[in-house]
């Protein structure tokens, strides 16, 4: 099983602009394995990316329905909570966003109809018969995990291999239910336990910003590593200029989880915005994503006010090619495979 990944380099699919062909064709290009980001993307966009990749070797990552929706109480009062920013951007304050499950089907047969070598899911678990059809039309399957629990619930769903995302992640956490208290076990420490657990292929995730890195969890019984902050500022990527200027000269000093832009538990760089509002953000992915879009879309440039996501490696973001990030991991990587395949 899972014979077709040759390389211990997934490029990690960041929604919402990072992620362009342009960076998945290059890693794929080096050596890597790239994935398109689904999340976000009108079904039409994900469908003409699909179809820019042409016949190499790639994967595509879709976001799966959120299984806890959250309460329109509570969303309020966090809305409430942002007039201060509405006001100071001169926004109307928006009303209350509706629940949407970002075209999940409709990409789906997209993904069916072009059967891309890959296809992950984060959010959740789709529906067996979802996984079944991929599967059926020669799609691998993989599912993001953040607990052991998680990962038993996609292999009995029929998962063909495990994206195992630690705490250090960027961006948003991949658990199951929103509401829940992220996961803090250390990666190394969660590839154990579902290793004993699990004989799944397994794809470690979160904080991977050195070969060193990268090194470490394929001798925890990683088949490959999944890197994402690191390609943030690499010259194909479609990161915001504010957010490329923030993780390249030092503007922010830490990365902390919040759920104030999104709803949902991230990490990213710690702001003005997060200093100011984190304390009264709620459950509430998607409907505050969209609620704080409109701030988002006000600020402009101004990284005071954007969500900059980034894992705990973001030191060591850099401007170089996609190429150039990959042959670093894999030419460390490869001296150090035989070992780590041994453990797999």
């Amino acid at each position: 099983m899972f014979e077709v990944l040759t390389t211990p380099i997934v490029q990690a699919p960041m929604a919402g602009g990072p992620t362009t062909p342009s960076l998945v064709k290059a890693v794929s290009d080096a050596g890597g394995l790239g994935f398109l980001a689904g999340g976000y993307s009108s079904p039409q966009q994900f469908e003409q990316q699909i179809i820019e990749m042409g016949d190499r070797p790639f994967g595509v990552n879709v976001f799966a329905p959120e299984s806890h929706r959250a309460e329109d109480t509570d969303i309020e009062g966090y809305r409430k909570a942002l007039v201060p920013a509405f006001t100071q951007f001169g926004i109307d304050t928006p009303t209350l966003p509706r629940f949407t499950d970002d075209a999940f089907g409709p990409k789906i047969d997209i993904a069916l109809r072009h059967r891309p070598a890959y296809c992950s899911f984060t959010f959740g678990l789709p529906e067996p018969r979802i996984l079944s059809a991929l599967k059926s039309a020669g799609i691998v399957v993989g599912i993001t995990t953040t607990t052991r629990h998680e990962a038993v619930e996609a292999e009995r769903c029929g998962a063909d291999f495990l994206i195992l995302q630690g705490p250090g992640a960027g961006g948003h956490s991949g658990q199951f239910d929103q509401s829940a208290e992220p996961n803090g076990t250390p990666l190394p420490d969660l590839l154990d336990e579902v290793r004993s657990s699990s004989a799944l292929p397994l794809v470690a995730a979160g904080g991977v910003g050195t070969p060193g890195d990268a090194a470490g969890l394929l001798e925890h019984g990683a088949q490959a590593v999944q890197i994402g902050t690191r390609f943030l500022t690499s010259h194909e990527a479609g990161t915001k200029s504010c957010h490329r200027r923030a993780l390249l000269e030092g503007l922010y000093t830490e990365t902390v989880r919040t759920r104030a832009f999104s709803g949902r538990p991230a990490r990213g760089l710690r702001n003005e915005f997060i200093d100011r509002f984190d304390a009264d953000a709620v459950v509430g992915y998607p409907q505050v994503n969209a609620m704080v879009g409109t701030v988002k879309k006000a600020a402009g440039d101004d990284p005071a006010w954007q969500n900059l996501w980034a894992g705990t490696g973001w030191a060591e973001c850099r401007e170089q090619s996609a190429a150039e990030i990959v042959r670093e991991f894999a030419e460390h990587l490869n001296t150090r495979r035989p070992s780590a395949a041994g453990r797999a």
